[in-house]
């Protein structure tokens, strides 16, 4: 199994999650994170840096975002690895807040 990371990350990118993966399996978009599954351990540290709840286990992930499991597997080889926290994006705070933002998700 794996982690994935869901809605909730879109617009907000909050980084502290990628300073503590023992793997780097974090992977980076214009206004999302996602977490390889081919380099995953499963170790769970990152679930609880997560100050917006977007990390789930794969068998954890609520129905209704159960599609960013394929969606985290086919964006990680394509986007660049993270290796380092960086500045949360400028409305992340605002962001975190709105439901429903799969349309801003920038591929």
């Amino acid at each position: 199994m794996t982690f994935v990371v869901t809605e909730s990350c879109i617009s907000c990118k909050y980084t502290d999650c990628v300073d503590v993966c023992p793997v780097d399996a974090f992977r980076e978009g214009a206004n999302f994170l996602v977490i390889d599954p081919d380099e995953c351990i499963d170790c769970a540290v990152c679930v609880p840096e997560c100050p917006v709840n977007a990390i789930y286990a794969e068998e954890d992930v609520p129905a209704n975002q159960r599609d960013f499991i394929a969606l985290n597997a086919e964006l990680a080889p394509k986007w660049k690895r993270i290796l380092k926290t960086k500045p949360s994006l400028p409305d992340a705070d605002a962001w975190a807040k709105v439901d429903n933002k799969r349309t801003e998700l920038q591929r």
